[in-house]
Formats: C-alpha cells, structure tokens, sequence
C-alpha cells in the first residue's frame, strides 16, 4: 500500500469546457501549484464519454493524483479514479459521497445559513447590490476510508485526526 499523502508531485486536473467557472477554477489551481512548486496538466473535458480517454492520459502520464471540478460527473469521475487506482480530490462534499477519495471545501452547513441570511435580508427589502460580499470562513475536509482502501493508499492517523469527516 502506498500513503497518503504520497510525494505528489504531477496532478492532473480534469476542468469541465463547458463551465462558465473553470477559468476562475483553474487560475486558482495554477497560483497554488505555482506557490508549492506543483506541475499540473490540465484536460479540458467537453463531453463525459471523454473521461475514459482522460484516465488513460493520466494513468500513461503517471499522474500522482487528480483534482476534479465539481461540475464534471462525479460518480463516473470517482469510479475511474478507482479503477486507475488514482488519488482524486475535488472542493466539494458530494465527490466523496460518490466514491471520490477526498475533498476539501466551504462548510456546506454554514454556507447555507449565509445564503438563508441573504435571502431574509432581501424578503425584507434589501437590494441584493447593496449586500456585502461574503467568503467561507469555515471549510471541511472529508476523506472516504473505502476509496482509500480500493486504490490501496494509507491514510496517515494525524491527518484522519484532521478530518471533518471520515466515510467508512
């Protein structure tokens, strides 16, 4: 078995073509690859029968790990990272929930009693461009113990310490 997290050094990120966000997601990926001296080879996917083609390119390439864009199909893009036996991660909790190994974003939980905050404050008459602009203060990460187990990768006590969640 290998660890996690291993010496990864060449993600591949799978970014959705179709996605008005995946040029803000991927300038994101590229300032903090950048920042941590990462190599990342970016595959555009227009279309989800592309994914297959995509594993493959990583798995020749040999990749360390994927990073998905949450707009892709997750469960297809969970499955194949299993098959190839590829570490994937996406920030979003759904990925993992679908067999994704892990993921880090904003707390869903307190991202919704922010949008529900929004949505008072504009029933009662606020103009949504008077609103100030909000970022996450809270993030989860969440890691699936069964992927780890089907791609054969340990999972380090201290960083399951860390975790806000643990699939079992």
């Amino acid at each position: 078995m290998g660890d996690m997290p291993p010496t990864v050094r060449d993600r591949a990120v799978l970014a959705n073509a179709n996605d008005a966000f995946t040029k803000s997601f991927l300038e994101q990926l590229r300032l903090g690859a950048q920042a941590m001296r990462l190599d990342i080879q970016i595959i555009m996917i227009k279309q989800a029968d592309e994914l297959d083609a995509a594993f493959a390119a990583i798995k020749k390439d040999a990749m360390d790990a994927v990073v998905v864009q949450p707009s892709l199909p997750r469960a297809r893009v969970a499955e194949l990272a299993v098959q190839h036996r590829v570490p994937s991660i996406a920030p979003t909790s759904g990925f993992t929930t679908v067999g994704g190994l892990a993921a880090y974003s904003a707390s869903q939980k307190e991202m919704g009693q922010r949008t529900a905050a929004f949505v008072d404050k504009i029933l009662k008459g606020s103009k949504p461009a008077d609103l100030p602009v909000e970022q996450a203060t809270t993030f989860e990460l969440i890691i699936n113990l069964k992927t780890a187990k089907a791609i054969e990768l340990t999972v380090p006590p201290a960083l399951l310490a860390r975790a806000d969640e643990v699939i079992e």
